[in-house]
């Protein structure tokens, strides 16, 4: 049996592989084919637009993939979510779907867009935007290089952004955040009441987010001497429980924590004051809680 599994085409390709291989699957892609290889014979993978991942999932051609909850949405898809993936094309965080207008515009709210043309590929999401705030408007969709058409071509764009530094760039100004999104792995329904499918997804699940959990984490080993045990404690942050355990030699101990990365360059100095000696530091592919 094999579980039929479908990877974002596009933005989301690279970061998601790079995800995976962290969390020991390899998948290789071809320019010339849609269905990558993966080193899991209980695997078949095949390329999707995230944009469409849910209605195939939801249509049973796909029993999982990886999408974000803005496109669950906007096809309004009846799917199981197996787990919230908190990444994206540039940053390991959430995107943001915004209402945006030129920055010389009159516009303030979204009121006063009433009558107004909106151009988006979120259509059906905007017009439900659109409708909870009581105003009626054209919303158009759009193809992409959705951030060059105001004011030409319409008086406002929904368009995401991680950073806003594309809309900035544009001589866009943000209205409103319209929603919130990340990446998720959702299961067909039938799928996950199959116990095999199930099981396997769990397995996918709980390695994918051990592979998050380690993003931005580096393991840190160091040999400490009984006299300096105290010292080397007090330098690591307070939260961390490090492992410490007996060497050979009495007098010597082994400490063994994990950090985060950003900190690193600011504590192995500081360690190395306070006694400890053979650090080394290491990457971590997943922490699993």
């Amino acid at each position: 049996m094999k579980l039929k599994l479908g990877i974002p085409k596009g933005s989301l390709e690279s970061a998601t592989i790079d995800l995976f291989r962290r969390a020991g699957f390899t998948i290789t892609t071809s320019s010339r084919s849609y269905f990558p290889s993966i080193d899991d014979p209980e695997l078949e993978c095949m390329l999707i637009r995230a944009q469409e991942m849910a209605r195939y999932v939801e249509d049973g051609v796909l029993d999982a993939g990886l999408t974000g909850r803005d496109w669950v949405e906007e096809n309004e898809a009846r799917v199981q979510t197996v787990c919230d993936l908190v990444y994206a094309k540039q940053s390991f965080g959430k995107v943001r779907w915004v209402l945006a207008v030129p920055e010389a515009s009159p516009f303030r709210s979204v009121q006063d867009l009433e009558g107004k043309v909106i151009a988006t590929e979120l259509v059906a999401t905007t017009k439900r935007y659109l409708a909870a705030s009581g105003v009626k408007a054209k919303v158009e969709f759009s193809w992409g290089a959705t951030e060059v058409k105001p004011p030409e071509l319409a008086d406002a764009i929904v368009e995401v952004t991680e950073t806003g530094s594309s809309l900035r760039a544009n001589k866009l100004r943000i209205l409103d955040t319209v929603l919130e999104s990340n990446t998720q792995l959702i299961a067909n329904l039938e799928a996950w009441s199959d116990d095999w499918k199930r099981h396997k997804l769990e397995d996918i699940r709980m390695l994918l987010e051990g592979a998050m959990n380690a993003l931005g984490k580096v393991g840190l080993m160091l040999n400490v001497s009984r006299d300096n045990l105290q010292a080397v404690l007090e330098v690591l942050p307070a939260l961390k429980k490090p492992t410490i355990s007996h060497l050979s030699d009495e007098a010597w101990l082994a400490v063994n924590t994990i950090l985060d990365e950003s900190t690193v360059r600011t504590i192995i100095p500081r360690l190395k004051k306070a006694g400890a000696e053979g650090i080394v530091e290491y990457p971590l592919n997943k922490i699993v809680m």
